[in-house]
């Protein structure tokens, strides 16, 4: 690796994949580590955390935990604290929380509680962590806030199930990309949106061989997305080679959202 992120403070929010395998928060750690950067691995969950961050430490990285619940503003506040006590300096947040968390459905099917679980886990989270960790890249003259979406937020997708509310929570997280690239720029603080396609992580592994099969021929390249995907492009939006990239939504999807059949 060439040091892309040499010295550069990391926080990667859940950063672990919650089973054996590499999701898009550990893609995102282990390519920062290499490429020089000091991590914060911040997840629920100490656990799975500790595994990742001994994985850095062996290939000669370094690494910090902090358990917490990014939908709890305290938490988030600690969170930064703790990251500026360790390190001096926050350059980097990634906001990879997110999930369903078991509350797919329509509109007609959702309960109030379930889309507020949903916005909170993948929209509220953020948010806090943004304001966390904002003051601190403005002491330093500026920063990087990487958001992790989904083509779940930019296309209406037919399924059995529906997913209304995770479907408004990721479109949500696009229009605070915007605004905290707008509200932040003259702090140098660059704020931009990678928008997921069906990659093949820990998250989906349980769908089965046949639904796996289904995703990669979704996409127009016919192959399959990888957690390693979504890491690469965070490496570029985190280092000094995108100083000049701001408010970007950038789809890493197989050409998904982009590229159609032309009927013959």
């Amino acid at each position: 690796m060439s040091g892309r992120l040499q010295d550069k403070i990391v926080i990667v929010t859940g950063a672990a994949s919650r089973s054996d395998g590499v999701g898009t928060g550990k893609a995102m750690a282990l390519l920062a580590a290499r490429e020089g950067a000091k991590l914060v691995l911040v997840n629920r969950s100490a656990e799975r955390a500790e595994l990742l961050s001994a994985e850095i430490e062996a290939a000669g990285g370094e690494a910090m935990i902090f358990a917490c619940d990014v939908t709890k503003a305290d938490d988030t506040n600690a969170m930064a604290a703790a990251a500026e006590k360790r390190f001096g300096r926050i350059d980097v947040l990634c906001n990879n929380v997110g999930g369903s968390q078991g509350t797919s459905g329509s509109v007609g099917e959702l309960s109030e509680a379930d889309w507020n679980a949903t916005l909170a886990l993948n929209l509220t989270s953020s948010m806090l962590c943004a304001k966390a960790c904002i003051p601190a890249m403005q002491r330093v003259g500026g920063g990087s806030i990487l958001n992790i979406s989904s083509v779940v937020g930019v296309i209406g997708l037919i399924s059995h199930t529906g997913s209304a509310a995770y479907a408004a929570s990721k479109a949500g997280l696009h229009g605070l990309t915007l605004s905290l690239a707008a509200d932040y720029a003259r702090d140098g603080i660059r704020a931009n949106c990678i928008i997921v396609g069906t990659v093949y992580t820990p998250m989906v592994e349980g769908q089965g061989p046949e639904a796996r099969e289904r995703r990669k021929n979704m996409v127009p390249l016919r192959t399959e997305g990888l957690g390693w995907d979504i890491g690469h492009g965070m490496v570029y939006l985190a280092s000094d080679e995108a100083r000049w990239v701001t408010g970007l939504l950038l789809p890493i999807d197989g050409g998904l959202l982009n590229v159609r059949d032309w009927p013959r």
